[in-house]
């Protein structure tokens, strides 16, 4: 705008730029306003839903606890299905597959932990659920389901325990070969002095030995 203009022409010239960009302005501001609100909505709705969840989460720790079996698989459904986006849900199926397990019922367990292993947010969930399922696959002889899943793996937090149960299956398979070979990646990967170095030393022994017989 000109500095030189008089009072009236700058009036004009604003009421021209109005006429012009008013909408634009009145509708960005109208976005703006919607976006924050619709932000904190948003952030308001979540902090329920993670409140609610912890609450359900604790119903299923107060029943397990008390060998309630029946009311914390419902307790732990609600989670899974009303609430699959919290690590709630998460924990809670992790306990359950423990508890199924203790059981003796291994499938069960299975359904749990591979619910986990597709649903869960984090990386390191996933990857500990199926841990913990190629290890019930294991124990249930389905060797080559477990290797598979172990084949999947991409946690380098857990590359040392996954490496050891491939060690494990590989021996099963009378493979000592690979069993050696996996031992020894689980060793590399463990920081020196860890409790479970010694258990790997004596395993790859345990293969030494025999190799020789």
């Amino acid at each position: 705008m000109d500095i030189y203009a008089s009072d009236e022409e700058k009036a004009e010239a604003i009421k021209q730029w109005w006429r012009e960009n008013g909408r634009s302005v009145i509708a960005g501001i109208i976005l703006g306003l919607a976006g924050i609100f619709g932000f904190r909505y948003w952030m308001n709705y979540q902090q329920v839903q993670t409140q609610q969840a912890a609450v359900i989460y604790q119903q299923t720790a107060v029943q397990l606890s008390q060998a309630e079996s029946a009311d914390a698989e419902r307790t732990v459904e609600t989670l899974m299905q009303d609430y699959p986006s919290s690590v709630y849900a998460v924990f809670a199926a992790l306990e359950m597959a423990e508890s199924k397990l203790n059981d003796g019922q291994a499938d069960a367990a299975v359904n749990y932990l591979s619910w986990v292993r597709d649903e869960a947010k984090l990386q390191s969930h996933r990857e500990l659920a199926r841990l913990r399922l190629a290890r019930v696959l294991f124990s249930q002889d389905k060797l080559d389901e477990a290797l598979s899943l172990i084949a999947e793996a991409d946690s380098q937090a857990f590359s040392s325990l996954f490496a050891e149960l491939k060690g494990d299956i590989n021996l099963a398979q009378g493979d000592t070969i690979a069993a050696k070979a996996a031992y020894q990646q689980a060793l590399a990967q463990l920081t020196p002095g860890e409790p479970r170095q010694s258990l790997l030393e004596i395993k790859l022994d345990d293969v030494a030995k025999a190799d020789e017989a």
